[in-house]
């Protein structure tokens, strides 16, 4: 009788791992941040990465944290969660996402205007910012079930 490899990795690690992985298609000077959505089937339906939208060259647009709105990456940049939705092969109603931050309020509602029912991150370095509060409170009050997630694998 075949047994089970006792070794293999638990889907919560893959998928994190995944995550870290097409982080690093990003081509942010300061930030990396990489989202997975999987179906209840642990299918990847998207992956997604922070960027600027299709079309614009990574130099044309500020990298910069600091200074006016229009002139630092906050207006220009889609968030990793964003795009995963974007780019998903099939309706995300349902699944779950894997996302090395927590996300953030524009990130939040995208995802719950498309149905995704848990939320599964790593760092939650932005936790008290009003971006990341405002966040809490949609999923709170969307009933979405969050939870930490910290890799083996990154530690």
């Amino acid at each position: 009788m075949l047994t089970d490899r006792e070794n293999a990795i638990p889907w919560d690690e893959c998928f994190m791992r995944i995550a870290h992985t097409i982080a690093e298609r990003s081509k942010d000077p300061s930030t990396q941040a990489g989202a997975v959505i999987t179906d209840q089937h642990n299918v990847v339906l998207g992956l997604g990465y922070n960027g600027f939208p299709r079309g614009i060259e990574s130099g044309i647009l500020p990298w910069d944290r600091d200074g006016g709105f229009t002139e630092t990456k906050y207006a220009y940049v889609c968030h990793a969660e964003e795009n995963a939705v974007y780019n998903s092969s099939q309706k995300v109603s349902g699944a779950k996402i894997y996302c090395t931050l927590f996300p953030c309020n524009e990130c939040t509602k995208t995802l719950l205007q498309n149905g995704v029912v848990e939320i599964i991150y790593e760092s939650d370095k932005y936790h008290d910012t009003d971006a990341c509060i405002a966040s809490r409170r949609m999923l709170d009050a969307a009933g979405i079930k969050c939870r930490q997630y910290i890799s083996d694998w990154m530690k």
